[in-house]
């Protein structure tokens, strides 16, 4: 196989660093966090409506069939991200991010609030599930090429040495819409009543997501491509203007022969990010409701809290992160969820509130361990020209994975009659994000690979300058100790054999 071809780049200096806009910035983060934030609006209402959502689309079914049911729906469409993923990151690679981010947004909002408008099953019959399955398919395609690229978007917008505190409003975006979805979800049912809210009042935190979803719209439509992918775009112009042979185009073929270690890095914190999550926010209301028998608003009420508390950890994660690294927070994270997940659970299963609330905040500050930092670390390992593309695909496949673990934990609670078989699940999961922090490279506080670094002002860019030409000449003299050591080691030979001269 041919190698890849390499430019010669310049020598590294001022003008070669991005100056990043704050107030692009800002607008870019709330953009893309918006965007991530309806996404995870309609997982929150989802998971907390799962036992509801199994009575009206599944009647027939036993209460217990009825919420693998409705865990089932939520998962299948999981299935369809890798191909909205292979989609949206080809087009995102070759129109630019901000398009992408626009169309994905419509297609999410418009599926989730036909959620809220589809007839129940003893309207329609069998056409109701069918049809909640079509606006989750919808929405499975759609999501395939959402958190992609808005992780790179944000990315890409970021100086490098707040990367990690930029990207960690991502999925402080996804918390957040988790929250309101959930706390929308308890409001309304205390409001309307169960009857009312059973009937009817279901639908309406479905149908917050078109307003929510116009918001966004207006919000990514009013922004600029990103730099890098403006300077990428301009290089590749000026490469076919003068005439310089443009690098081979990068088959799937190729990526997964020359990235196989950045998509094994991905698959990884994907799959210990997302088993977390969907675990502790998605099924851990089913299972408080149904397996511990907990009124379903005190279940709620409890992870609402746990979530707020997350909401102030997540940016304080990302912040720390620029200053001692990502790596240590995987790899503390993996340890300790796989030391602790045991012993959460039998706090969870204690019968007593307080412990039951510390099991849920010792696996909420472990997730927000991985959440922190994702954002920031995916991006950082593929090249701009394949950003998209290759994230959104070793992304959602690994996602396909994640996505089963509320129809997988149910079902083996349900099959096994063990109530801590989510935490083994947890464990298992735990070593993969072990191995995958070990292995994996640091990207804090360093350029995006392939892009030329970025900084918040001229002073910054200076600074890193600096640093730039430190490094070098920290490089040429190991290289002179290495020369000298070398020789020094030919000469002794030579001492010890003077016929070798």
């Amino acid at each position: 196989m041919k190698k890849a071809v390499r430019f010669k780049r310049k020598p590294l200096n001022i003008n070669d660093i991005t100056i990043i806009d704050d107030n692009k910035l800002r607008k870019a983060i709330i953009a893309a966090a918006l965007g991530n934030a309806m996404e995870w609006f309609d997982f929150g209402v989802y998971g907390f409506l799962a036992y509801v959502l199994g009575q009206v689309f599944f009647p027939d079914a036993s209460p217990s069939i009825q919420v693998v049911a409705a865990l089932a729906t939520f998962s299948v469409p999981f299935l369809v991200r890798p191909l909205g993923g292979l989609v949206f990151g080809v087009l995102g690679d070759k129109l630019g991010r901000q398009k992408i981010l626009s169309v994905t947004i419509i297609i999410m909002s418009l599926s989730t609030f036909c959620i809220g408008l589809i007839p129940s099953y003893s309207t329609i019959g069998i056409f109701a599930p069918l049809l909640l399955l079509l606006a989750k398919l919808a929405q499975g395609f759609s999501i395939g090429g959402e958190y992609s690229g808005a992780a790179i978007f944000v990315a890409e917008y970021s100086p490098d040495r707040k990367r990690g505190f930029m990207g960690s409003w991502l999925d402080f975006g996804s918390i957040a819409g988790f929250l309101v979805g959930a706390g929308l979800v308890v409001l309304l049912s205390s409001i309307l009543g169960k009857v009312a809210f059973h009937d009817w009042g279901w639908r309406i935190p479905f149908l917050f997501a078109l307003p929510l979803g116009l918001i966004g719209l207006y919000l990514r439509h009013a922004l600029e491509e990103t730099p890098a992918f403006q300077q990428h775009t301009n290089e590749m112009e000026s490469n076919e203007n003068t005439n310089t042979a443009n690098p081979p185009k990068m088959t799937f073929k190729a990526i997964f022969t020359q990235y196989w270690k950045s998509l094994l890095v991905c698959v990884g914190l994907v799959i210990i990010t997302n088993v977390t999550y969907y675990m502790l926010l998605t099924y851990m209301p089913s299972y408080l409701s149904h397996n511990l028998n907990y009124r379903a608003d005190h279940g709620v009420l409890i992870i609402i809290a746990i979530m707020i508390g997350m909401l102030f950890v997540q940016p304080m994660i990302g912040f720390i992160s620029d200053k001692i690294g990502c790596r240590s927070f995987i790899v503390g994270g993996s340890l300790g969820l796989l030391i602790l997940a045991y012993p959460a659970f039998m706090m969870i299963n204690s019968d007593v509130i307080g412990l039951i609330f510390i099991g849920l905040l010792i696996l909420a500050v472990l997730l927000n361990c991985f959440t922190g930092v994702m954002a920031s670390i995916l991006p950082a390992i593929f090249p701009t020209s394949i950003r998209y593309s290759a994230l959104a695909i070793a992304f959602n496949i690994s996602v396909l994975i994640a996505g089963a673990t509320p129809t997988v934990a149910a079902w083996l609670v349900e099959a096994s009659g063990d109530l801590y078989m989510p935490a083994y699940y947890l464990m298992v999961v735990a070593l993969v994000g072990l191995v995958t922090g070990i292995k994996m490279k640091e990207t804090a506080n360093k350029p995006l690979r392939g892009a030329t670094p970025a900084a918040s002002d001229r002073s910054e860019a200076k600074e890193i300058l600096s640093d730039h030409f430190d490094s070098i000449e920290q490089k040429v003299e190991d290289i002179q100790q290495q020369i000298d050591t070398l020789q020094k080691q030919r000469q002794d030979l030579v001492d010890q054999h003077p016929k070798l001269d």
